[in-house]
């Protein structure tokens, strides 16, 4: 069984890990490294190995995670490079560091894994993409996918187009409840309950998740079956076009996207 390591133990690392543990019902073979030592107990908790630094994790992984901030990527790698051999599968899932700047920052060829997970995978339910280096085994290829596909959808996306996949599925969990706390404000202006309409809109953005992949309609099909001539729909659809909505969102993902190639190696 392959080993597998975390430098870092925030909300993703975490969320990975317990997925791990759920489909193998244990945590053997997992090292953890954190500069908390509040993250690092709750590591513990779930019985995962908790390590003194960076390079101990990767002398003791075959497969390492690189769950830390852009602007601590640097230092890290520079903290674990001592202990990293060709041999060793290293895994990015950071907006905007490429596989050339593992590389680089390693000092050699490693296998990369680069992946843009989401937070909903804390739930089970993510969407990750992800870009393997041509120079990985079908075997560690395979553990990585498992890690990410445990927890949800996973999609593999070229290189080239890493940096706008963050603004897909990225980054746009927050544009979503943006939109679903408008409509609950919307509501709760008008005298209705919050928590209700929460509660109706979370189902109806689940119900309309589930007709765009289970359907065979296309998303403007589906608009069209839910507008009826003269009727409400297409008053709302009305303001939302005049007031450039889809615009909005495309430009909203372009910002994203400059983002990341900003913080991108």
């Amino acid at each position: 069984m392959k080993k597998i390591g975390f430098i870092g133990a925030g909300n993703m690392a975490t969320a990975i890990i317990k997925g791990i543990v759920a489909r193998n019902k244990s945590a053997e073979g997992i090292y953890v490294y954190d500069l908390s030592e509040e993250k690092q107990r709750l590591i513990q908790e779930l019985g995962a190995a908790v390590c003194g630094s960076c390079a101990d994790v990767t002398e003791k992984s075959d497969i390492i995670v690189l769950a830390v901030k852009p602007q601590n990527y640097a230092e890290a790698i520079a903290s674990l490079r001592s202990a990293a051999t060709l041999d060793k599968t290293f895994v990015s899932i950071a907006a905007g560091i490429s596989i050339a700047y593992v590389q680089r920052a390693l000092g050699m060829a490693c296998p990369v894994v680069r992946v843009m997970p989401n937070t909903p995978l804390l739930l089970g339910k993510g969407a990750s993409a992800l870009c393997p280096s041509e120079n990985i085994s079908d075997e560690d290829k395979a553990v990585v996918e498992s890690m990410f596909a445990g927890s949800g959808v996973c999609e593999y996306i070229t290189e080239e187009h890493m940096n706008e996949i963050i603004a897909v599925n990225g980054s746009s969990p927050a544009y979503i409840y943006l939109f679903a706390k408008a409509m609950a404000d919307y509501a709760a202006s008008c005298g209705i309950d919050y928590d209700k309409a929460m509660n109706l809109i979370c189902a109806t953005l689940e119900g309309s998740a589930a007709m765009l992949r289970e359907s065979g309609d296309s998303a403007d099909v589906l608009i069209e079956k839910v507008s009826s001539k003269g009727g409400t729909t297409i008053a709302a659809l009305e303001q939302l076009r005049a007031h450039g909505f889809t615009q909005a969102i495309h430009d909203a993902m372009d910002a994203c996207t400059k983002r990341a190639e900003e913080l991108g190696r």
